[in-house]
């Protein structure tokens, strides 16, 4: 079986042609320097997998999809769904949305989540797929586009989002990351860790994420009127107040709060006995 990366001579295409080689699939990638472009390889791989940034992946899609037969299988690996996965409906080929939850810097499948979206494909194509990361180690959470859409809001969106509003909000202040490092406790130095793990990356990648998903806007909306409600109950001094939002959020939560305590008793023992 042939693999076909467009794009894949970045990061993550490189990733996910070491992931197929690795199943015993031969590869072929295009690029912006490479010899094959992506329309050969829409015209020569039994799997044609799309993976450039967010937005031109749905121009990339649209340039080869008429290529594309019904004896082909075609993905992306974009963080979102909705607008690709529609893109390579257009296609005459079997089409199966896929977003790897990690990044390009991972080691291997081993412990990683891949959200499939398959949107029109026979079992047997989804499950000789599915398995390749499978037996890599990956754990697959089967969705819709729109549902994807819809979590990668709250997963990503609302993550990175309060990630530079933490960011900004400490240099308006106008504190010296590496002074409050010298005061610093191991939750504190652990979102400090998330917030230059981010600023390190490509501001490229989180602005698409955040601009281009319909559905973060009315997530912003909630965070935003939930900042509002927390800083409101915080300057009115009210401690019944206050325990009652506590309380109602640890209700929500209920399921996952010892699980939580656990795997953050061992990430900040880790980080303070490093």
């Amino acid at each position: 079986m042939l693999a076909g990366i467009i794009g894949g001579t970045g990061q993550m295409g490189r990733f996910f042609a070491e992931v197929f080689r690795a199943a015993g699939w031969d590869v072929i990638v295009s690029g912006r320097t490479t010899p094959l472009t992506g329309r050969d390889i829409a015209g020569e791989a039994d799997l044609v997998m799309v993976s450039v940034p967010i937005r031109a992946t749905v121009a990339v899609i649209r340039e080869v999809a008429p290529l594309l037969s019904e004896e082909q299988v075609f993905c992306d690996l974009t963080s979102l769904k909705a607008g690709p996965v529609g893109a390579m409906l257009a296609s005459r080929a079997e089409v199966i949305g896929l977003h790897p939850m990690f990044g390009p810097g991972a080691v291997s499948l081993r412990g990683q989540t891949i959200v499939a979206t398959p949107a029109r494909c026979r079992p047997a194509t989804l499950e000789g797929l599915l398995s390749i990361f499978r037996d890599q180690g990956a754990a697959i959470t089967l969705s819709t586009p729109e549902d994807h859409d819809r979590m990668m809001a709250v997963i990503q969106g609302l993550t990175h989002f309060g990630t530079l509003a933490k960011a900004e909000t400490i240099r308006r202040t106008g504190a010296d990351v590496g002074e409050t490092l010298a005061f610093t406790s191991p939750v504190y130095r652990i979102e400090m860790g998330f917030v230059g793990r981010l600023l390190a990356q490509d501001a490229g990648l989180y602005g698409d994420i955040l601009q281009m998903n319909p559905a973060v806007p009315e997530v912003l909306a909630a965070f935003e009127d939930a900042v509002r409600t927390l800083r409101e109950i915080v300057e009115s001094g009210d401690d019944e107040e206050f325990r009652t939002f506590f309380a109602e959020n640890a209700g929500h939560y209920a399921s996952y709060l010892h699980t939580a305590t656990e795997e953050t008793d061992d990430l900040i023992n880790h980080v303070v006995n490093r």
